[in-house]
């Protein structure tokens, strides 16, 4: 378990393997994944008053107009990324609480991930440097520029959902990486979807149905 990972009642460790039973049971399987998830303090990354609801499987807003995603969707994104080769970096598009990122962290060596709002970019460094969570590199920027100096990645994770998937985000998957991310479908709708570069092509395979943020361009102060 990270440093600072203890909690007491609703956030207890008796709160974090009830969660884990939960997402057993939606189909989980990586023990990778579910051993992250179990050592992750979730109430940390969410707002103080909503801490009792930390480790119940659902969203919930972190300010700023954003949430920090399902537990669910987390393992099922984390797992996703994970299936059909070794992962050793990831890039995250989409900071926000710093949570997804504390989670890949635990499983992958190296996490780059990029927020578009600094208040939030900020105050996930704050607390992965709390809980002594050191192979993660930040950066306040327009997520749908990725981060190409630190290409090639073996996996990306976006946590807000483009129309399409931004080109210069495919560009920086390294040959048999994969690409995880929430696409909007039409008519309110968005799949979450992975694209797994081969030698010929980006090969498409839906997963799911979801529900996230829109992606925005630019950065905000």
């Amino acid at each position: 378990m990270v440093p600072d990972a203890a909690g007491a009642g609703l956030t207890s460790q008796r709160a974090r393997d009830r969660l884990i039973r939960v997402l057993e049971g939606q189909g989980i399987r990586d023990p990778r994944v579910l051993d992250a998830i179990r050592s992750i303090p979730r109430h940390l990354f969410v707002e103080e008053a909503l801490s009792h609801r930390a480790y119940e499987n659902t969203a919930l807003p972190i300010g700023h107009r954003q949430t920090i995603s399902q537990p669910f969707i987390v393992a099922r994104m984390t797992e996703a990324l994970l299936e059909g080769g070794p992962v050793r970096t990831v890039l995250e598009v989409g900071t926000g609480s710093g949570y997804q990122a504390a989670v890949l962290a635990q499983i992958v060596d190296r996490v780059y991930s990029v927020e578009r709002i600094q208040a939030l970019s900020r105050g996930a460094r704050e607390l992965l440097s709390r809980l002594g969570i050191n192979n993660v590199n930040l950066r306040h920027s327009d997520g749908a520029d990725g981060w190409p100096e630190k290409a090639p990645f073996d996996g990306i994770i976006l946590t807000a959902a483009p129309k399409e998937v931004p080109e210069a985000l495919l560009t920086q998957l390294a040959p048999g990486g994969r690409l995880v991310a929430p696409v909007e479908s039409g008519a309110g709708r968005q799949q979450l979807v992975r694209f797994t570069r081969t030698d010929e092509a980006y090969v498409r395979d839906i997963l799911d149905a979801v529900m996230f943020v829109p992606m925005l361009p630019g950065a905000e102060q």
